[in-house]
């Protein structure tokens, strides 16, 4: 009996092993990657405008559900839009559709699409002092945006990996270690680690230009770089690819200081913004020690220190017991060590606290599978593509669904609407096999 035929014998007993599991989630994952989310094509060659918006229509929802959704805090999210909005009217391309949010991702880093749709990690918000720097940091992600570095590079690999962010839900050497949401900052990683030194320093001039523009002072783009620089020296695993790709940052922050004293002397002795910004943000900096115990949570889980990343959840949620990202966290982690059951305790609670945001959806989903119920598996998978349609790892998954609760022909369906989109992989192999072994196919 082949592998694929006892999977699918297992699935109608309801006895799928964990090994299986992996396998079915590894095999998912690793589908999505061949192929771009936009028609297949290689979408980052000489994009037209009206391309560069279509692609963060398409796949910037995906990743920033991967970094677990937007804070669930207005005022901080109108804020740090307001601020954006002082800028962006500014720039070389007024006319971008930019948008801006805080994401619950505890790693230092911001990021944005080529059409201006931006995301800010909590990480580095609560590590910024002012209003000058969150603006500096805004102005450098708006001159990739002006420079439109991503429409110059090829890039259809990249584009893919980043849609395909949300399928990544399975582990490496077969350990459940992969879930950790520290292996979603790949997606953003994916789009941003091809910017050169020379699109970097570009953004950063073009940042220092838009923020003095807007009125603030040039040292604060002198001020964040040097942020970055203690950071790196003292938490490097936590800074993420849009200020360590290159290794440069003291270059950059030499040269932004140099323009600071000489192009832009003059605005020098301009308000840096320190109390509007301490007052508009200070819900966020009160659970800074929650954001800390979580990312050592996530360096332990990356380090398969499962028990030491526990503890470090467990601190994090005596803290904050309603932080979504705790509570998603701390329900991988406890997968991680195969205690599935209490796994889907916290990712329940995570869907209670945040019912509005996918991820937490979609591991009460994996958990399900493991805890060998297939109709929730399917309720909860179906509800994740709902929210966030597109990923054809959960179309794969929601066939497997489908055959563990015996329902033949929608699983077909499934899997032959997954085949439409991948041809390759296990998964595709495991699909084909099905619609071959119930006649669908010869």
């Amino acid at each position: 009996m082949s592998k694929h035929d006892e999977l699918s014998r297992n699935l109608q007993r309801n006895g799928v092993t964990r090994r299986q599991v992996l396998w079915l989630f590894g095999a998912a994952a690793v589908s999505g990657c061949a192929q771009s989310p936009v028609g297949g094509k290689s979408i980052l060659v000489g994009m037209s405008e009206a391309q560069e918006k279509s692609i963060d229509q398409q796949v910037s929802p995906q990743q920033f559900s991967q970094d677990l959704g937007p804070v669930q805090d207005a005022r901080i999210n109108s804020y740090v839009s307001s601020v954006g909005q002082r800028l962006d009217k500014l720039t070389h391309r007024p006319q971008m559709p930019y948008s801006y949010r805080v994401l619950n991702a505890n790693y230092v880093n911001a990021y944005t699409f080529p059409g201006g749709a931006m995301g800010i990690t909590r990480g580095i918000m609560v590590d910024l002092q002012n209003e000058a720097e969150l603006a500096a940091l805004l102005g450098h992600e708006m001159g990739h945006v002006n420079a439109r570095h991503a429409a110059q590079r090829q890039g259809q690999a990249m584009v893919a990996q980043v849609a395909v962010a949300g399928a990544s839900i399975a582990a490496s050497n077969s350990q459940w270690g992969g879930l950790v949401s520290i292996g979603s900052q790949l997606g953003a990683s994916a789009l941003l680690s091809s910017y050169s030194r020379d699109n970097e320093r570009e953004a950063d001039a073009l940042g220092q230009e838009y923020m003095v523009r807007a009125g603030y002072p040039a040292s604060g783009m002198v001020a964040l770089h040097q942020l970055l620089v203690d950071q790196q020296k003292e938490s490097p695993g936590l800074l993420q690819t849009m200020f360590s790709t290159h290794p440069m940052n003291v270059e950059r922050r030499d040269t932004a200081q140099r323009l600071a004293q000489e192009k832009y002397a003059a605005s020098l002795k301009r308000d840096a913004g320190r109390e509007r910004f301490m007052d508009s943000t200070a819900s966020l900096r009160r659970i800074k020690p929650t954001i800390a115990a979580c990312q050592n949570g996530e360096m332990a889980m990356a380090g398969k220190q499962y028990a030491k990343a526990e503890g470090e959840f467990r601190s994090a949620l005596q803290k904050t017991p309603r932080d979504y990202a705790g509570n998603v966290l701390m329900a991988q982690c406890l997968q991680a060590q195969n205690k599935t059951g209490d796994a889907m305790r916290y990712a329940e609670a995570a869907k209670e606290i945040y019912p509005q945001e996918a991820q937490a959806h979609k591991l009460s989903g994996v958990l399900a599978l493991g805890l060998k119920d297939p109709a929730a598996a399917f309720a909860n998978l179906d509800r994740y593509d709902r929210m966030l349609p597109g990923d054809a790892g959960i179309t794969f998954l929601k066939g497997v669904s489908l055959e563990g609760m015996g329902k033949r022909q929608e699983a077909a369906n499934h899997y032959a609407a997954f085949l439409r989109r991948q041809q390759q992989g296990d998964a595709a192999k495991y699909a084909y096999s099905r619609l071959q072994g119930w006649g669908y196919v010869k």
